[in-house]
């Protein structure tokens, strides 16, 4: 398949990401239709949208009828079958639990044509945990994009052992075409080139908020300040959401057999709701709209 056969694009996931990724397409010029398992999802979805666009108007940054040309061109189906209906590129951007993305490229593998591009927007599940369900998993990678996709310029585009050139080059010109800027790793590896790196940072800051040395409140503003970071690493996991954080932290738990840093301080935030900006409270409080 070619970059210009790529026409009409499926996104499987209505959070915080799936629907800017969706939206990040439309305006771009592709047709995309996005899905949900969660009829409430989809639901915050469509007020997201009216909202989200109405503030661009309000701002000057997009006229009405530019809005109207992109809900024109996302539209949000009621089931997988109807998403997923002649499309060339699907970005699967579910929960990151791994049963569930199982099941779904199970489902995948069984509706769309094996030509069809497969993509996982995951950051911490290589695309090689899914190779053995689909028929031809060369057409199959990570395509990563970050959080807030509408404005955020970097994919990371994954090429596992069993993704062919072709699917990693595609994807490379999907992204510039959709305004971002890509990196292409030839090897899959654990959190990738940005959360790699990231990691080693949040476990040296979990250290020193663990051993009393100062809250995690004071660890940002120095990362803020001292290193000129936007913000700072609690702060960007009230942005992503808590409780996702959590669910990588359970993960190496049951993997590796040992406690990861931060697990008990992230697993009583999770209990008591406090999950970030989505919720109004994490490591800041936050005035919910």
């Amino acid at each position: 398949m070619r970059i210009d056969d790529v026409k009409k694009v499926c996104v499987i996931g209505g959070g915080l990401m799936g629907r800017q990724i969706a939206l990040n397409s439309a305006v771009f010029g592709y047709e995309v239709r996005l899905c949900d398992a969660s009829d409430e999802v989809l639901g915050k979805v469509r007020v997201w949208l009216d909202e989200y666009l109405a503030g661009r108007i309000a701002k000057g940054k997009m006229t009405k009828e530019q809005t109207e040309e992109y809900k024109g061109r996302m539209r949000i189906a009621p089931s997988l079958e109807e998403a997923i209906k002649d499309v060339q590129l699907v970005i699967e951007a579910v929960v990151e639990i791994r049963d569930v993305k199982f099941d779904l490229f199970r489902k995948l593998n069984k509706l769309v044509p094996a030509n069809t591009i497969l993509t996982t927007n995951s950051s911490t599940m290589v695309s090689s945990m899914f190779k053995d369900l689909v028929d031809n998993p060369s057409r199959l990678a990570n395509l990563h994009y970050f959080n807030p996709a509408l404005v955020m310029k970097l994919i990371e585009i994954v090429q596992g052992d069993h993704t062919s050139d072709e699917t990693a080059e595609l994807l490379m010109e999907f992204a510039k075409r959709t305004g971002k800027i890509p990196i292409r790793l030839t090897k899959e590896c654990e959190g990738f080139v940005v959360n790699r790196a990231l990691g080693a940072l949040k476990a040296e800051c979990l250290k020193i908020v663990e051993e009393g040395i100062c809250t995690p409140q004071e660890v940002d503003t120095g990362l803020e300040l001292g290193l000129n970071h936007p913000m700072g690493v609690f702060r960007l996991n009230d942005l992503t959401g808590i409780d996702l954080y959590f669910h990588l932290l359970e993960q190496m738990y049951k993997d590796r057999g040992i406690k990861p840093a931060g697990y008990d301080l992230y697993k009583g935030m999770v209990e008591r709701g406090e999950l970030g900006q989505k919720t109004g409270k994490g490591f800041y409080s936050y005035k919910k709209s």
